[in-house]
């Protein structure tokens, strides 16, 4: 079913309503099935030389072998890119942290591989349910986890913004994936923390209803500068369907939706 997949995304970025400068790039590239998104971190300068560095380092990918698997070739650019900002950071930066968050979306073999470090996310809509792929990888998701705090309001938490992983943060870098089984109709959210500190999960949901993938990113983007984002914002909506009609799946399981805070 994979070879007759096609796509349709729309992608959209902000400085958000206090900010100048935009730290959050994103890529696009349905030929290879790749989408993503990052967020800088370290400071304006090297916060925007890192995401840059991110989304740059994907889009120079070149299709994956006969025998080669593109996540693991992201893996390993990232992987890379990793131990250059690391050098980046020594030399020029007095060895302040030059990193930045990413979230990858790749959809090969039938299967949609999300590979993220930090607190940016991918969310899969599917026949009216919403359910977020990625878990953060912040200092809050963990309290959260081990019941310290709630998830209600830990956006407010003095430690709401310190980050666990990112690439360029450690020696090394340690990147979560995630692979789950494609349809005709999926429809996946990429969002950098910006977004989803102004929008919860159950709001976003109901946005993601629109048909169209364009008016839905940015139905989603208006609604968060609406709110007054403290930090960039960006949101991009990837649509799946079948070429072939025979392939499409009739038997397409329902997402429940499962709002996270």
């Amino acid at each position: 079913m994979s070879d007759a997949l096609s796509f349709r995304s729309a992608f959209e970025s902000h400085a958000g309503a206090f900010r100048e400068i935009n730290e959050d790039p994103f890529l696009e590239a349905p030929d290879l099935g790749i989408w993503a998104v990052a967020d800088g971190m370290g400071g304006h300068e090297a916060g925007q030389l890192a995401s840059t560095m991110v989304v740059d380092a994907l889009d120079a990918m070149v299709p994956a072998g006969v025998n080669e698997r593109l996540s693991q070739s992201v893996r390993e650019r990232l992987e890379q890119l990793n131990r250059r900002l690391r050098e980046i950071a020594a030399k020029r930066y007095a060895g302040r942290i030059v990193g930045s968050t990413v979230a990858v979306l790749v959809i090969e073999g039938g299967a949609a591989v999300c590979l993220w470090a930090g607190d940016s996310r991918i969310y899969r809509y599917r026949r009216g349910g919403f359910v977020r792929l990625t878990r953060d990888h912040s200092r809050t998701e963990e309290m959260i986890a081990s019941g310290q705090i709630d998830a209600f309001g830990a956006d407010d938490h003095p430690l709401a913004n310190v980050i666990t992983r990112a690439v360029g943060a450690e020696e090394q870098l340690v990147l979560e994936m995630r692979i789950e089984p494609v349809f005709s109709g999926d429809r996946f959210l990429l969002c950098t923390d910006g977004l989803t500190r102004t929008i919860e999960d159950a709001e976003l949901a109901k946005l993601m209803e629109s048909e169209d993938c364009v008016s839905a990113t940015q139905g989603i983007l208006k609604r968060s500068l609406a709110r007054g984002p403290r930090d960039n914002v960006t949101v991009g909506i990837v649509d799946v369907s079948c070429d072939d009609t025979a392939l499409a799946d009739a038997s397409v399981p329902r997402d429940d939706i499962k709002p996270s805070r």
